[in-house]
């Protein structure tokens, strides 16, 4: 078998290495991607009403789950949405905070929701201002309790 001469190890050296470069980029770039879509929408604060940290959207009302809702199971629809509000993202568009945050697509609007812990996340109507906890303990169809890391 004839060894390659030296002109062509040297291009084949070149070709692998253009190659090698372009797959990193092309992982780079694809990184560059995914980071952009990325949105933090949930912070943590003291409540001192409720003595204790719990989660906000940004900005600053408290969020609030329902107890009753749980394993993609939604209680929250029609009429309950004209006082819990759901904390919602572009598809695609994944939610960050100070904890693990996921999404569920919603069965009324397909809209995709925030969750902690597996439950949709909400702001309460009546909570008008930083601080505002109306909606702890309210009790419907399941309890609704503040969101807490």
């Amino acid at each position: 078998m004839k060894k390659p001469s030296t002109g062509n190890r040297h291009r084949l050296s070149v070709a692998i290495f253009a190659a090698i470069a372009a797959l990193a980029a092309v992982g780079i770039f694809s990184s560059f991607a995914a980071a952009t879509t990325t949105k933090r929408v949930v912070k943590e604060a003291n409540n001192p009403s409720l003595g204790k940290t719990v989660l906000t959207a940004d900005n600053g009302l408290t969020l609030y789950s329902l107890s009753a809702e749980t394993n993609g199971k939604f209680i929250c629809k029609g009429s309950c949405l004209k006082d819990w509000h759901p904390l919602v993202v572009a598809k695609g568009v994944k939610p960050t905070g100070p904890v693990s945050l996921g999404t569920i697509k919603r069965p009324d609007n397909g809209m995709r929701q925030v969750t902690f812990k597996g439950k949709p996340l909400y702001t309460f109507d009546d909570d008008k201002k930083k601080g505002d906890a109306k909606g702890e303990g309210i009790k419907d169809v399941g309890t609704w309790h503040a969101a807490t890391p």
